[in-house]
This record gives C-alpha cells, structure tokens and sequence, in this order.
C-alpha cells in the first residue's frame, strides 16, 4: 500500500512538534543550569562559613550535618549531607562558576568529580561535550577506563572508534528520569520510568499478594530508591511486618538470577540493617525473586552473620518458598497471556 499524499492538517502537527521538542529542549536545559549553578552557589556559602569556623574542631561536620537537616526538612532529600558533600567537593573541583558548561548535567558533574587525575577528568568533560554524551554513556566510558587506554595506545584513532560502540544519545526527555532533577524540582518520580511492563505487573500483583496474606505486613514504599557512593539502587518493595518487628525487602528480576543480584540484595539488607533500624526491631531480611522462563527461584537473605535467624524468629510469619514460587509462576504466566492477547488484537 502506497504513501497517500502530505494533508495539510500533517504538515501543521510536524510543525507543532517541532516547536515543542525545541521548547521542551531549552527548557531542560534550562533547568539543569539552573540546579548546577545553584549548587555551586550554595557550596561557595558553605565553604566560607567552614573557613570562617575552622578554628573551632569539628565546625565543618556540624555545619553540613545541621544545613542536611533543616534544607531537607524544607526542600525534600536532594539535600542530604551525602549530596551535600557531592557539592562540597564539586565546588572544590570546578571553583570557577563561569567555566560551567550548560551541557553537563548535575549527574554528569558528580560523575566527573570522582575521577581522580585531572587531566582524565578533563578529557571526558570536553568528550561528554563534544560527543553529546548521556550520564550512562560517560559512566560506561569512565569505566572502561578509556582514557587510559588511549594515553597507553599507539593507535589512539582506533580506541576511539571502538569506545563509539554502544553510544547513546540522549533525548531531552530523558533528563526527568534522572532522580536529583526530580528531586531539584520537588517532584515525585514516576513508577512507570523504572520498571519494565512485566516487571510492573508481577510487582502489582506480589504486592496485593503479601497484604492479603494478613500475616501483618504493612506497606512502606515502592521503587524506594538508595543511594550509595552516588549510584541509585531501587528496592522493589519494602514492608514493615509488625508480628516479626523488622523490615522486609522484596527485589524481583525477569530472568536469569546472577550472583550479582544475590549480592546487591545483601547490600540493601546491610543498608536497612545500619540505617533504617532502631532499638527492640530484628534484622531485616531480604526476599529475591526470578521468574525465568520456565520456573521460579526465590532467595531469602539477611545480615551477614545472621544466617540463622530465618527459622527461629521469621518462618513463622513469612510465606514459604514454595507459596512465592508457584504465585510468581502463576501471575507470570497470566501475564503472559493478557500481552499476547493485546498484542493479537492490537493486530486485528
């Protein structure tokens, strides 16, 4: 079937898209400017008042872990001392506002300081411009230690070509994705950014799945996001069982089970266990789910050294392996029917 001819009505909505796509453009920009250049600011307050206070020990720990507290109470958790620190160590990095550029994000900025030679850390800044570098695209190259490569390389056009492989380009879109915009601009993150369609789904029906137990979970958060050494982790779901007194996180994965998803479920369990509990509560314990094509696998973890804990003290009040393993499968596959039924009659 051929192409009919261009309706004017066609025209003017490629018009329109144009227009906004470039509105839309200027104006992430814009805010990406707006946060790295406030940061900045902020920063060079709190540097003075820290060398205005050096004299007395321990001023300039006091000073960020009270501004933490009181900027996060008014302007939500973009401000706490960690991120706080980020910024510290940003101004010391890059101490001359106008040598900002407006193409670098706030992410890509954080990214950048942790690179310790300044002579890489300037190499990948001037590539992040020139080659329109994603956050994701300078960390993978910052990783693969590319500058390096090229400094031991005789043939430094040919590491160039190949780091290209994998390049992503960024949408302007893709910048509210990004959880310290988000956070810059006081607003809550969408669900629907960070997981995938069947992901979401098994995640929907695992949470009813837990409550309608009423073996006394409660619900805490979804998607709750961590944040260690500046990278972003999200926990899955995160309950509170009252009859165990600890909390409960539950990660899910579509696929094969590595041992790095075993391993980063131990790092969320550690992280509750030394942030989140308090006096009189038991440690968390971890629940890693996959659904792989044919069957399930579940995974309990807890605090290392705790290994023990599981029978005595929660087994009573958790689902079994068994329970979570046949209600995944069951949901995977009631999933799976419902996408190719949509997507036949989507056909139609």
């Amino acid at each position: 079937m051929k192409n009919g001819p261009v309706l004017p009505v066609d025209r003017t909505y490629k018009s329109i898209k144009t227009i906004l796509e470039k509105a839309r453009s200027k104006a992430f920009t814009a805010v990406n400017t707006a946060m790295v250049c406030a940061y900045w600011s902020i920063v060079r307050i709190i540097v003075k008042d820290e060398q205005k206070g050096k004299a007395k020990a321990g001023y300039g720990e006091y000073l960020l872990t009270n501004l933490a507290e009181r900027l996060t109470k008014d302007f939500g958790k973009g401000f706490d001392e960690s991120n706080l620190r980020y910024m510290r160590k940003f101004y010391i990095v890059f101490p001359i506002r106008d040598a900002l550029r407006h193409e670098l994000s706030w992410t890509h900025y954080r990214l950048l300081i942790r690179v310790e030679k300044e002579a890489a850390r300037n190499f990948y800044l001037k590539e992040c411009i020139n080659s329109n570098w994603s956050t994701r695209e300078l960390e993978r190259q910052i990783c693969s230690l590319l500058f390096e490569r090229l400094a031991l390389s005789r043939d430094k056009k040919g590491v160039l070509e190949l780091a290209k492989k994998g390049h992503h380009i960024a949408v302007p879109s893709d910048i509210v994705k990004d959880p310290y915009v988000l956070e810059f601009l006081g607003l809550e993150k969408h669900e629907k950014h960070l997981e995938k369609d069947i992901e979401q789904a098994l995640i929907d029906k695992l949470q009813h799945f837990l409550l309608e137990l009423g073996k006394g979970f409660s619900f805490v958060a979804r998607q709750q996001r961590i944040t260690l050494d500046g990278d972003h982790f999200y926990i899955d779901l995160v309950f509170y069982n009252r009859l165990t007194r600890c909390y409960v996180l539950i990660d899910l994965k579509v696929g094969k089970l590595t041992h790095q998803d075993i391993g980063q479920m131990q790092m969320y369990v550690n992280y509750y266990k030394r942030t989140q509990m308090v006096d009189g509560e038991n440690e968390p314990i971890g629940i890693l789910l996959c659904a792989e094509k044919n069957k399930a696998v579940v995974k309990f973890t807890l605090p290392e050294g705790q290994k023990q804990i599981y029978i005595s003290k929660y087994i009573s009040y958790l689902p079994t392996e068994e329970e979570l393993r046949a209600e995944i499968m069951r949901e995977k596959e009631l999933i799976e029917m419902e996408l190719k039924l949509l997507k036949s009659r989507s056909k139609e």
